[in-house]
């Protein structure tokens, strides 16, 4: 069986969007994978299944929409493309605060064009790196405040998004670890 993590966009980051976590376990569980564990209140969850892992995401779509009426975009990724993105950020050279250095999790590669479009408000310091269908994020100025935001980047690349901090996609990684 393969480790995965499935990825919730938009999950307890205010009001109406508030889920248990003992829920979303609940609901992954009934869909017959394995060794299912929620990570902080996020919408994070790990697992293991012999399945693909689109259709992974929308069997947990579908059961989320069934099950609780909650319409939640749902991207999942294996360990050992969590793995990949662990090694290969090309900001941990140069940023040791990691409350800095987020990723984004795509649902599908964005259109080439898009891609090339894509540009940090001007006055903004925040860097990005494409990483096949994510994205590495630098903030040195923090996250906070910026416009180079979740909602900004599913404008400009026209695909659910969903950010990360840092130290959750090591610990996701950690826990995808077979």
């Amino acid at each position: 069986m393969t480790r995965y993590v499935a990825l919730l966009r938009g999950i307890n980051v205010g009001a109406g969007t508030q889920l248990a976590m003992a829920e979303l376990e609940r609901v992954v569980t009934g869909l017959g994978v394995a060794d299912v564990r929620t990570y902080l209140r996020s919408g994070n969850v790990v697992f293991a299944a012999d399945e693909d892992p689109e259709r992974l995401a929308g069997r947990i779509r579908r059961a989320l929409g069934d099950e609780l009426s909650r319409d939640v975009p749902v991207l999942v990724r294996s360990g050992a493309e969590l793995a990949t993105l662990v090694d290969g950020n090309p900001y941990l050279g140069v940023q040791s605060d990691e409350v800095k250095l987020l990723v984004g999790f795509l649902a599908e590669p964005p259109d080439p064009a898009r891609i090339a479009a894509l540009a940090v408000p001007e006055g903004e310091t925040a860097e990005f790196t494409f990483a096949g269908r994510d994205i590495y994020l630098h903030y040195p100025d923090g996250f906070g405040r910026t416009r180079f935001s979740n909602a900004f980047l599913e404008r400009r690349l026209a695909v659910p998004v969903t950010i990360r901090n840092w130290r959750t996609v090591r610990a996701l990684a950690d826990l995808t670890v077979d």
